[in-house]
């Protein structure tokens, strides 16, 4: 039986060019396609794909926070994401939301289909330029692992933003007046924040913010909670 795919992908010229490519090989069929992080998640919910193919760089829910949103609901799920950029914070983004495999979009239609192949065998890909990189870092010892900053890269930009903005003692009145969101908006934000960063409350998040770097307030300085 072929592997079940769907397909993430904000570029309906770039899904339509995977479709074309996996149509040509049996072991793959392609069952959904999704534009959005939020959508790719309903489907694996309703759905429960083998295999999901996804961009990471969705507007609104990313491809790291889908990854672990949809990995969430269905564990058997095998995620490989697909990347205009190596960059280390993508690459380790992705890997650490669960992704299986990392394929750059430049790559060719053969390394694709062995990127799925491989992941669907229960291995684990990474494009040969993105392992190379990644390789002669770690052998000159510049990669270092820095718990406290990773735990920020599951935080979406707009999350990032509000973050800040929390842990410089700003209220969410006045977040949202600066940010031109509803108030309740950015109460959402930050209850999503707490959970994805498994802290508690404000200080938490502030705590957070600044053993991060996030923001320079001074240490004694605490966030106001409404």
């Amino acid at each position: 039986m072929p592997y079940d795919v769907l397909l993430v992908d904000d570029h309906k010229i770039m899904r339509d060019g995977i479709k074309a490519i996996l149509g040509r090989v049996e072991e793959f069929r392609v069952v959904g396609e999704a534009e959005t992080g939020t959508d790719a998640v309903q489907f694996v919910k309703s759905h429960k794909p083998d295999m999901v193919l996804m961009d990471i760089g969705l507007p609104g829910l990313n491809g790291v926070e889908t990854t672990a949103e949809i990995l969430r609901h269905h564990p058997e799920c095998r995620v490989v994401i697909l990347s205009m950029y190596d960059d280390e914070h993508s690459v380790v983004s992705a890997i650490r939301s669960g992704a299986r495999g990392f394929i750059l979009k430049r790559a060719s239609d053969t390394d694709l289909v062995d990127a799925l192949r491989i992941v669907a065998r229960g291995g684990s890909y990474l494009s040969p330029q993105v392992s190379d990189r990644l390789l002669l870092r770690i052998q000159k010892g510049d990669l270092e692992s820095k718990p406290a900053t990773a735990a920020l890269e599951i935080l979406s930009p707009r999350e990032l933003q509000v973050l800040r903005m929390v842990a410089e003692g700003k209220t969410s009145k006045e977040i949202a007046v600066m940010l031109d969101l509803r108030e309740q908006t950015v109460r959402s934000y930050r209850k999503t924040m707490m959970k994805k960063l498994g802290v508690n409350n404000v200080a938490g998040l502030t705590q957070l913010a600044l053993s991060t770097g996030l923001t320079q307030l001074p240490r004694g300085q605490q966030a106001i909670a409404e």
